[in-house]
């Protein structure tokens, strides 16, 4: 079964399949096609004029005793050359813009398809290798839409148009040119397979190298607290190494078909054209027919070793539309019903897990919940609670549905999960996670984040909330302050706050709060949880607290252990009950807790 899989991959990478996915992104653009073609062919046309002037000149301007016809024939060849000139420049410019619009297309289609996919896609994908698809292989693809296109077209017509030219010219000329063509189409297609399969080898190993480095250079600090700069960098030097070795073999197999297909061509025509010198010798021929028959012949070999150059980024681009295809092509695990049951409006919060048991995909053989049912009534204040690996981080996973449990069902407001579109349901739930996300831009646009029309007052109003605005204007810039990659230039306590605002800022009627004070220090916790006090109210919001000071006011307690429920109730009620919660009380609180 495996050779067959490998066997079937290596034949899909061997053909140009993956390029016609590119089709549709041409054709939206018609227009630019359409006009882009005509400017080609009428700088195309106009270069094969050129050897009909110049034969007429040589046959006849040189012999006339008039100076004017000589004339006449170089104001011609100046008249050909501004129309080329004119026409080239419109082709340049309108299939560049061709290209770039399909790519830029294309990154668009690829991205928004990759923000779907969900968190059980990058458990398998590393974000460093999609980014590396989305700039290195779109830039090549971009070369073949644009101007390889172009190329390909030109030389196509001029190579056809010059073969037709030549048997107008001289027939039995042209056909010792179409004994010799075989001769050098046929290394293109041995070669042209080589330089795709070394192309797909390069591009994979750039993916690799700068995979590496982005998820390093993400976490600079660790990496220079634990001394790792020079192993890091040996690494990537390795990886980079690969890399220019798979780039060496790509580019040593182009060039080595370019090389053979020019060797092969100029063999060809230095043995037609001494056999045309002796034809002109001999008076079975004009020297300006001759001269005619060069130029096509020059004019056919361009456009051959042209093609055969754009062959080799052309199967270049095969490899790299291939790698992008892929991320097209990729479907979510969890995927928006068909027709979303619409849900309860105004929201309400009610919470229901059924008999829900759940294993990640990557450790499918250990449950991660095993048999959890509870409800949370709206308005309720619920904290889990219990030792790391009890499930309580995968129950949050679940109700955002980045998981579908694989028994039993989650409800929310009276509608199961899978039934309801994503967007209204993660509209109806805020996130305070423990490891706070924020990005390199401004304050405003990170408190804003998940909330792009929310205006700078209703920003400022939930700052003040998550007790932030203090230390935000302390910053150079205030809200305008741009921060660094991952708020490096933040502590994580500021970092956490902005979470907490980000949340306030979204008023969705469920609060997930995991952690969300882990990361202050005892002054910031007894404001944030006060702020966070007055957020809860009248809001369904269920605690993650190892801290168990946190959720002493939590209208219930449900007590977690090996992905199950083993305790519930009030701190008082579960302290009473000994058992697990009564262990961590203790710790936590010693003789307070009795």
């Amino acid at each position: 079964m495996t050779e067959a899989v490998s066997g079937a991959e290596e034949t899909r990478r061997r053909s140009l399949k993956p390029l016609a996915a590119l089709k549709p992104y041409v054709l939206r653009h018609r227009g630019m096609l359409i006009a882009s073609l005509v400017a080609l062919v009428v700088s195309a046309v106009a270069m094969l004029s050129v050897p009909l002037a110049v034969r007429r000149m040589i046959d006849y301007g040189f012999g006339a005793s008039d100076s004017r016809l000589i004339d006449q024939y170089f104001m011609m060849l100046i008249l050909l050359g501004g129309v080329l000139g004119i026409a080239s420049g419109s082709r340049f410019y309108l299939i560049n813009w061709l290209g770039e619009r399909v790519v830029a297309d294309l990154r668009k289609d690829v991205f928004r398809n990759v923000a779907l996919l969900g968190t059980q896609f990058f458990e398998t994908t590393h974000s460093g290798e999609v980014m590396s698809r989305l700039t290195a292989d779109t830039t090549q693809v971009k070369a073949v839409a644009g101007v390889a296109l172009s190329q390909i077209l030109r030389n196509a017509i001029m190579l056809i148009g010059a073969l037709v030219m030549m048997f107008v010219t001289s027939p039995w000329l042209s056909v010792l040119v179409l004994v010799a063509i075989p001769l050098i189409v046929l290394p293109l297609v041995a070669f042209g397979r080589l330089v795709r399969n070394r192309s797909r080898a390069a591009q994979d190993t750039l993916a690799e190298a700068s995979a590496y480095a982005s998820e390093n250079l993400g976490a600079v600090r660790t990496m220079q607290a634990a001394n790792h700069e020079r192993a890091v960098a040996s690494r990537f030097a390795e990886a980079a190494e690969r890399a220019f070795e798979a780039a060496r073999a790509r580019n040593g197999a182009r060039a080595a078909l370019l090389g053979l297909t020019f060797f092969l061509v100029t063999l060809c025509l230095t043995a037609i054209l001494w056999y045309g010198a002796s034809a002109v010798i001999a008076g079975e021929i004009t020297g300006g027919r001759l001269g005619q028959f060069i130029l096509y012949s020059l004019f056919a070999a361009g456009g051959l070793g042209e093609l055969s150059e754009v062959w080799g980024e052309i199967n270049t681009a095969a490899g790299s539309m291939e790698r992008l295809s892929e991320l097209l092509e990729a479907k979510p695990v969890i995927r928006e019903p068909a027709n979303p049951k619409p849900m309860q409006r105004p929201a309400k919060g009610a919470i229901v897990l059924d008999h829900v048991s759940f294993a990640y995909p990557a450790r499918s053989d250990v449950a991660a919940v095993k048999d959890i049912s509870f409800r949370v009534s709206p308005g309720e204040t619920v904290a889990l609670v219990g030792p790391s690996g009890a499930g309580k981080s995968t129950i949050f996973s679940l109700l955002l549905r980045f998981y579908d449990p694989q028994s039993g069902s989650i409800a929310i407001d009276g509608v199961k999960l899978p039934e309801a579109s994503l967007e209204e349901l993660r509209s109806r739930i805020a996130l305070v996670p423990q490891e706070v996300a924020i990005f390199a831009d401004t304050v405003a646009e990170n408190i804003r984040y998940g909330t792009p029309n929310a205006t700078r007052e209703a920003v400022e109003a939930a700052a003040r909330a998550a007790q932030a605005d203090t230390f935000i204007r302390a910053l150079a810039d205030g809200y305008e302050t741009r921060l660094g990659e991952r708020g490096v230039t933040l502590s994580g306590g500021q970092r956490q706050r902005l979470a907490i605002a980000r949340a306030i800022l979204k008023n969705a009627p469920i609060l997930l709060l995991d952690e969300a004070t882990s990361a202050l220090d005892a002054e910031n916790e007894l404001a944030v949880q006060t702020a966070l006090e007055d957020v809860m109210r009248n809001r369904t919001t269920l605690v993650i607290a190892h801290r168990l000071a946190t959720v002493l006011k939590a209208d219930r307690i449900l007590v977690m252990d090996k992905g199950r429920v083993v305790q519930e109730g009030t701190h008082a009620e579960l302290v009473a009950k000994g058992g697990l919660y009564g262990r961590l009380a203790e710790l936590q609180f010693g003789e307070a807790a009795q």
